[in-house]
């Protein structure tokens, strides 16, 4: 029972964090058709930035839970900079073009950003532990889980509600929905595609920035990390099918629980585990668990 235990808390956990980072990712294809390579950097960023701020908001001894707030504000921060800048200044000169030349033009951004990490923060890992130790533990099954952890379970629970009540019962939820089956018909019905491209792209760089500034004090934030995580989001988002957010949810569990069984069980198999999963999917379904509903033109 407690190593059921430990499975079941680890995979969950590993699958919140890639949850909000491949959400955000599936969003944006959903939308805008762009498969955004540079999601990586928004996540290293959003760890960077958090990591930065909280080791110098406790340094100074003000108050404990203020960092908690700087996660929320880190995550912010750089979901909207980053995220206007990269979709104002790149992506909508690629709206028209082919595929395969935004994926390529989003991973220069991802090469130059992860450039600037390094100019701006260097090679130096940094820490910023107090979150986790201020929120305690809890005792499931005999053995001591940090409070801060399965808090992060809870964040993507609340935020995979959020985005399924905001797609489904909400005027701005519907806009999304008519632009994904047909932008020249939502021009010619007055919806402002621009706005909605935008809002969309800072969302998903938000929900990307959130997962590496919640991570960032579970671990030592060093150069790279964007590049690990934006490969299992890509799984993730493969495996649950393009564009849905249901399939990110499950895809996100799948592997997470996955990956932790593998590290308990037969860790010589762990870095495989997720492509194995992944291949045997795609074989079965092409297109993912939950590919999104298609319009059908007449």
């Amino acid at each position: 029972m407690q190593l059921l235990a430990v499975i079941l808390v680890d995979g969950l956990v590993y699958a919140s964090y890639l949850f909000m980072v491949a959400v955000g990712l599936t969003v944006i294809f959903g939308v805008q058709r762009v498969l955004n390579t540079a999601h990586g950097s928004f996540f290293a960023f959003g760890a960077y930035l958090a990591a930065m701020l909280i080791g110098a908001w406790y340094k100074a001894g003000w108050p404990a839970y203020g960092g908690f707030l700087i996660i929320v504000l880190s995550a912010a921060t750089v979901g909207i900079v980053l995220g206007l800048i990269i979709e104002r200044c790149l992506l909508k000169y690629l709206y028209d073009r082919d595929e395969h030349i935004v994926v390529l033009a989003t991973f220069a951004a991802f090469l130059a950003l992860e450039d600037v990490i390094l100019l701006i923060w260097g090679t130096d890992p940094y820490y910023a532990v107090q979150p986790v130790q201020e929120l305690g533990a809890t005792q499931i099954a005999g053995l001591k889980f940090d409070n801060y952890n399965l808090s992060m379970i809870a964040i993507s629970g609340v935020l995979a509600l959020s985005l399924w009540y905001a797609l489904r019962r909400t005027t701005w939820g519907k806009m999304l929905l008519a632009v994904i089956y047909d932008r020249e018909v939502s021009r010619a019905m007055g919806i402002n595609v621009t706005a909605v491209f935008l809002t969309t792209f800072i969302l998903g760089s938000i929900l990307a920035a959130l997962g590496g500034a919640y991570l960032a004090p579970t671990i030592s934030v060093l150069p790279g990390i964007g590049v690990e995580v934006i490969v299992i989001a890509f799984a993730v988002v493969v495996i649950g099918g393009m564009g849905s957010i249901p399939g990110a949810l499950i895809g996100a569990v799948i592997v997470g629980i996955s990956r932790a069984a593998a590290v308990h069980l037969l860790p010589s198999i762990e870095l495989f585990v997720i492509y194995i999963i992944m291949a045997g999917v795609l074989i079965f379904r092409p297109e993912g668990l939950f590919v999104p509903v298609k319009a059908r033109k007449i």
